[in-house]
Order: C-alpha cells, then sequence, then structure tokens
C-alpha cells in the first residue's frame, strides 16, 4: 500500500473512531487519535496477520497494552474484515461484546488488556516463546506514556532485554497527555530514550501521525540484534481535529452534534489536501 494510500485510510479511520464514539456516546478519543495512524501502518504494511491467518501460529502477534484507546483497535480490525463494519454500532449498548477495553470476545484480539502495565509483560512471554518455539513471528505492542508509571512495565522490559527479544517491538505513544493532565506534571518519565536504552533496548524515535516516517521506522526493525526494539512515536493527543489537539478534556470528552460535524468537514479537508499532493 502507498503511502498515500495509508494517508487516505488515516482520514477515514479518524472519520470512524469519532462516528463510533459520539452513537456510543462513551470512548477515548484523544488517545485513539493520536495512535491511529500507527496502527494503521502495523496493520497495513508491517503485520502479517489478517482474518484468515489469525490462527496461523507464524502470525504476527498485536498487543493493545493501552487498552483505553480500543476504538482504535475496533476500527482497524473492523477496516481488515475481522468482524462486520456495522458491529462496531453496538460498542458500548447491554450484551455487545464491544466494551471499552479489549477482549478476546473480538475477533482479531490478541488478549485483553485495560488494566494498564500488563500488556508488556505478556508481549514479553510471547516474544521469548515463539524464540523457544523457533518460530518467525514478530510481537508489537503498543504503550501509552501515561501507563509507564506502572511498574510492572519496567519488570518486563528487564525480562525483554535479559532474553535479548529482538522480535518485540515496543511502541510508546508519546503524546504527552494523560487522564489528569500533561505526563511531566503528573509523573515526569523524561529522559524517556534514556531511560528504555539503560534497560537494554535498541530506542528510534520518529513522528508517530507522519505515515512515511512510521513506515520508514517499522521497515528498519530488528534495529540490532539481540536487543528488544523500542519505537518512542512522538504523537498529538487528539490529532486531526483542530479543537481536540492537546487537550486535556478530550481524553474522554464525546464529540457533541455538532462538534462532530466540523470535525468530518475538517477531515473531508485533509482528503481532499491529500488528493492534490498525491
Amino acid at each position: 500500500m502507498s503511502i498515500q494510500d495509508l494517508q487516505r485510510k488515516s482520514v477515514e479511520y479518524r472519520k470512524t473512531i469519532l462516528k463510533i464514539i459520539h452513537h456510543a456516546h462513551a470512548g477515548h478519543t484523544g488517545g485513539s487519535l493520536s495512535c491511529i495512524d500507527i496502527l494503521n501502518v502495523l496493520y497495513n504494511h508491517v503485520m502479517n496477520v489478517s482474518p484468515d491467518t489469525f490462527d496461523d501460529p507464524t502470525r504476527d502477534r498485536y498487543v493493545q497494552s493501552k487498552g483505553h484507546s480500543v476504538e482504535a483497535l475496533y476500527t482497524v480490525l473492523a477496516d481488515k474484515g475481522f468482524f462486520p463494519v456495522e458491529d462496531l454500532d453496538t460498542m458500548e449498548q447491554y450484551g455487545s461484546h464491544f466494551t471499552g477495553h479489549p477482549t478476546r470476545d473480538i475477533p482479531g484480539i490478541e488478549q485483553n488488556t485495560g488494566a494498564l502495565g500488563h500488556g508488556l509483560s505478556v508481549s514479553v512471554g510471547m516474544a521469548l516463546a515463539a524464540k523457544l518455539d523457533k518460530r518467525p513471528y514478530r510481537v508489537f505492542t503498543l504503550l501509552g506514556d501515561g501507563e509507564l508509571t506502572e511498574g510492572s512495565s519496567w519488570e518486563a522490559s528487564m525480562t525483554a532485554a535479559h532474553y535479548k527479544l529482538d522480535n518485540l517491538v515496543v511502541i510508546i505513544d508519546r503524546n504527552k497527555l494523560q487522564i489528569t493532565g500533561p505526563t511531566e506534571t503528573v509523573v515526569a518519565l523524561e529522559p524517556l530514550a534514556d531511560k528504555f536504552a539503560a534497560f537494554g533496548y535498541a530506542v528510534r524515535q520518529c513522528d508517530g501521525n507522519d505515515i512515511a516516517a512510521l513506515v520508514e521506522t517499522f521497515d528498519r526493525v530488528p534495529f540490532e540484534p539481540g536487543k528488544p526494539n523500542l519505537i518512542l512515536a512522538n504523537t498529538v493527543k487528539g490529532k486531526g481535529i483542530s479543537f481536540t489537539e492537546n487537550v486535556v478534556a478530550w481524553h474522554h470528552k464525546v464529540p457533541t452534534d455538532d462538534e462532530l460535524s466540523r470535525a468530518m468537514a475538517e477531515l473531508d479537508r485533509a482528503a481532499a489536501e491529500i488528493e492534490v499532493m498525491a
């Protein structure tokens, strides 16, 4: 898929995220919009996983540790054909499996997450199993920067380096905001790249909302033989909509009818700009 095709998908994905959150009257708007370009590149350029190969033991694995942005994951899985797009309209409805956190009841989801700080530990286990079983699959896991205050993230990181898991790719959605404010105010994380390097990772940074930069970075994996990979993806919370970007309230805020209309108009203009540049 070309860079322009991936950019077109990101615009459509943002529309879907906003529509399903608006319909459900619940969701994590800001975090889903910040990480959607990462999921887009993973599922449409990097990973060898599809509905037809989901039972293949050699498939790549994806674990969304920042489970609170499940709307982004639902959107991409629906587009890939894991379930009908219409199922998204049931999100948060009584009796629906489409809840506010990832669960294995949804086709295409590898692991229940949402209790922050657990996804990396699970991913380390999956990557170690691949090494022991001599299987070629890779494990990708997306962490929110706010969840790095969970100590289990660092315990798992020590283990990943100890077992030289260069088939593990950890991506940090570094949007610098969490539910109660800026990460550097709540619990400071910097110098984040240096911390992961000290824990034994091969670290690379990129613009996590730039499709071309993400493609180039993922294409270089593994960064160094014998070291787990860390991509520090610098993103903008609420990316793509002028009035949601870098606004803490949009962590949970649901768009009104008027806000949804304004957002759709902005995304239509973004789509038109892609066609001009193509």
